[in-house]
């Protein structure tokens, strides 16, 4: 019989958990600093859907002495309840991942266990608030170490350690970890960016699609869109249900609309991308984001539903200019006057960029310093990349100058050019957590290896007492 209640589901986890406890011995034992300070195993940064799967992974492998801290205050981690703007989750209702394969934690189970089968039946796609609010049930039945409201500010070696920086309500501290994963974000590798014209503008007339909008002040005002991706799509919609008039722009003749993310999403694809060698790995990834994604349907729909939309194709912005109260945007076609503009223009990957890792960035080899693909398949927007070693640990720009780097790991979307879609990707996380996660544990394991033989030789624990079982 199925869960009636959240509350007979969450009995239903306690046995599932109990069940595939085995082994159970907790192997790794304590470390401590220098002046005997605390020492994480695994410091996770990113309190989103990522790191809480890192998380309850790392339990599962009884890695328990482990953190994981978000910036964002709780219920703020990722971009459900922040800069997504979308009505629903873009994946399939079916799709699996933060559960980690056990049934009676995902999203179909919970949902079903709150509204019943016929309702998921009847569902078509996830709403995202739905995602956040199943997301933080999982954080809470499966007792997460997650710490919000702590930002990370920078990461430097301290012998065999890392040393993190952090900031949190009381002021700055340190966090000393063997290891660091950084999985904070979709952009976290690099910037949200914009045209460097639109970026000169007051923020009083221009915003990025990830930034906090104030969409009830754009009522009958004129706003302008660039992008044609599905969070340029997302925060036309948004303006145009607060009321405003909406026209958007993208340089492309005609609209991305085939999905090439659909049809890549096979196991052996998620699992096995990374084995792949360089020239096939730069060849997959240069086309799928070179066409970028396609918006679904429903979002397709929810724009063009509206008189007020107006799609302006093969038409780029090539200036910009504020006029005392708007903006004037130059295109081929001449000048045209908004209230407002909304750059959708996604990210650069450049490590460089991230404040936090400014003692990391120039130590990182990039796709750019290890790979030079042949004629035709050159993109410099993917030569920033960073260049991943086999358990999604950063690599050394020249080697024998910063080991260190090997101890901090990735998991956004900075990872695509090396693992495919994974790090920021719900579809790829059942196959990404666990090689990250295994990677973690054979190189705790190796670092643990004399240690732990030492309990070995010691370990004499008898399985019986010299007594005759006749004799008791």
């Amino acid at each position: 019989m199925l869960p009636r209640n959240l509350v007979e589901l969450e009995a239903c986890v306690r046995r599932d958990l109990a069940l595939i406890s085995y082994p159970e011995l907790r192997w790794l034992p304590p470390a401590a600093g220098p002046t005997g300070a605390r020492v994480l195993d695994v410091l996770i940064v990113g309190g989103g859907q990522g790191g809480q799967a890192l998380s309850f992974k790392l339990k599962l492998e009884r890695i328990d002495n482990h953190l994981v801290i978000d910036r964002g205050p709780a219920g703020a981690e990722g971009p459900w309840r922040t800069f997504g703007r979308m009505k629903t989750v873009r994946t399939w209702k079916t799709v699996t991942g933060p559960d980690l394969g056990i049934p009676n934690l995902t999203y179909q189970s919970w949902f079903e266990a709150q509204y019943g089968a016929p309702a998921f039946a009847a569902l078509n796609k996830i709403a995202r608030e739905s995602w956040s609010d199943y997301l933080h049930w999982l954080r809470r039945v499966l007792a997460l170490p997650i710490e919000v409201g702590t930002e990370l500010l920078g990461i430097e070696p301290d012998g065999d350690l890392l040393r993190a920086r952090v900031r949190d309500a009381a002021g700055e501290r340190q966090i000393l970890a063997r290891h660091v994963v950084l999985a904070h974000g979709i952009e976290a590798s690099g910037r949200w960016s914009m045209p460097e014209f639109v970026e000169r503008l007051p923020p009083a007339v221009r915003a990025h699609a990830a930034d906090a909008i104030d969409f009830a002040a754009l009522a009958g005002r004129r706003v302008a869109v660039l992008g044609a991706g599905a969070s340029a799509f997302d925060n036309a919609a948004t303006a145009l249900e607060a009321g405003a008039e909406v026209h958007l722009f993208c340089r492309r003749p005609e609209l991305q609309r085939v999905q090439p993310y659909k049809w890549l999403s096979f196991p052996a694809f998620f699992r096995h991308f990374a084995d792949l060698d360089d020239a096939l790995r730069w060849k997959f990834m240069n086309h799928v984001l070179s066409l970028r994604e396609a918006l679904p349907v429903e979002t397709w729909n929810r724009v063009t539903a509206h008189a007020a939309f107006h799609l302006h194709t093969g038409t780029p912005w090539l200036d910009a200019r504020h006029d005392g109260q708007g903006a004037v945007v130059v295109t081929p076609t001449g000048e045209r006057r908004f209230d407002f503009l909304i750059c959708g223009t996604g990210f650069d990957i450049d490590l460089g960029l991230r404040p936090e890792l400014a003692g990391v960035a120039p130590h990182v080899r990039t796709w750019g310093d290890a790979y030079r693909p042949p004629d035709g398949q050159r993109n410099g927007r993917l030569e920033g990349y960073p260049y991943l070693g086999p358990g999604f640990e950063l690599m050394e720009r020249r080697p024998g100058a910063a080991p260190w780097l090997g101890r901090i790991r990735l998991f956004n979307f900075g990872t695509t050019l090396s693992f495919g879609p994974s790090g920021s990707s719900i579809n790829g996380m059942k196959f990404a957590v666990p090689r990250l996660v295994d990677a973690l544990t054979r190189d705790l394991f190796r670092a643990e290896a004399d240690r732990l033989w030492q309990g070995l030789a010691a370990y004499d624990t008898p399985e019986f007492p010299t007594r005759f079982a006749r004799d008791a």
